[in-house]
């Protein structure tokens, strides 16, 4: 009998017929293993997550230098408050050149209603007080332009001859006479 059957099947045949006769037995055995190694390989495995993270966690620190860190902050903080002022003070001088604007505008319309010799009542003062005023609109009205030096005294003229868009700039000589300069304008004029 021992021959006549295959090895591997007897012990397996025993085993069998064994685990027949005392199946609870088994079952709390397998229960019991159960529990015995599931709390075990789970252990295994957060002992593995714990290497890893503290792995992790010298590598972060080790290349994390403190004295660094604390200068990049300090060094971001000073651009931050340099940043800030700036727009202040951009804010500031946008405020006072808007309010400066405004006067600006203000004053302008304020001359546009007036003429650029003032307004009338000025105008006609002027005109009666000086009579020099009067002969320079005069010469202005036939297309001379007379330029005081530093002193006040007239002695250079820019004459226009609109007709042949000329323009000629006469430097007034004491050495010559009025009716030198009469012609002269004349002339250059027509």
């Amino acid at each position: 009998m021992l021959l006549d059957e295959d090895p591997a099947t007897v012990g397996s045949r025993s085993a069998n017929s064994r685990i027949r006769e005392c199946p609870e037995k088994y079952a709390s055995i397998d229960i019991f293993a159960e529990k015995q190694v599931k709390p075990l390989t789970l252990l295994i495995e957060l002992s593995r997550n714990l290497q890893t993270l503290t792995t992790q966690h010298h590598e972060t620190i080790s290349s994390h230098n403190t004295t660094d860190h604390a200068s990049q902050i300090v060094e971001l903080d000073t651009q931050k408050f340099r940043v800030a002022k700036a727009a202040s003070d951009l804010e500031i001088d946008g405020e006072r050149l808007e309010q400066e604007l405004d006067n600006l505008q203000g004053r302008l319309q304020q001359l546009e209603l007036q003429s650029h010799e003032g307004d009338d009542t000025t105008k006609a003062k002027r005109e009666l007080e000086d009579p020099t005023v009067l002969k320079l609109k005069v010469y202005r009205s036939l297309g001379i332009d007379v330029d005081p030096d530093k002193a006040g005294t007239y002695n250079k003229a820019t004459i226009r001859n609109t007709q042949q868009g000329d323009v000629h700039v006469v430097n007034i000589d004491a050495n010559f006479s009025r009716f030198f300069y009469a012609n002269y304008f004349w002339q250059t004029m027509g």
